[in-house]
């Protein structure tokens, strides 16, 4: 691996872990339990050197946004719901 891609990588896996630290602000255990977890896979992984599992990783870590972009649309639907709709 080229030491260009290498750091292609790297801001990839950097921007990764700054998009989900600002998501991770709003979990529902505390942003402190978040950032925990978050830290231990990130250095669970550091070691991992092959391009195909790291680019298993960044797959896996594009999933998790999702998950927690949609698990926070979810939580802001039924806010609304509620706000606006009786429970008859």
């Amino acid at each position: 691996m080229s030491s260009h891609e290498q750091s292609e990588i790297y801001i990839i896996c950097d921007l990764q872990m700054f998009q989900l630290l600002h998501l991770g602000r709003e979990y529902p255990t505390g942003y402190d339990y978040f950032r925990t977890r978050l830290k231990r896979a990130f250095i669970k992984n550091r070691q991992v050197s092959d391009p195909e599992k790291i680019d298993v990783l960044i797959a896996h870590g594009n999933y998790v946004v999702k998950e927690l972009e949609a698990l926070y649309m979810l939580r802001k639907y039924r806010t609304l719901k509620k706000r606006y709709y009786s429970d008859k």
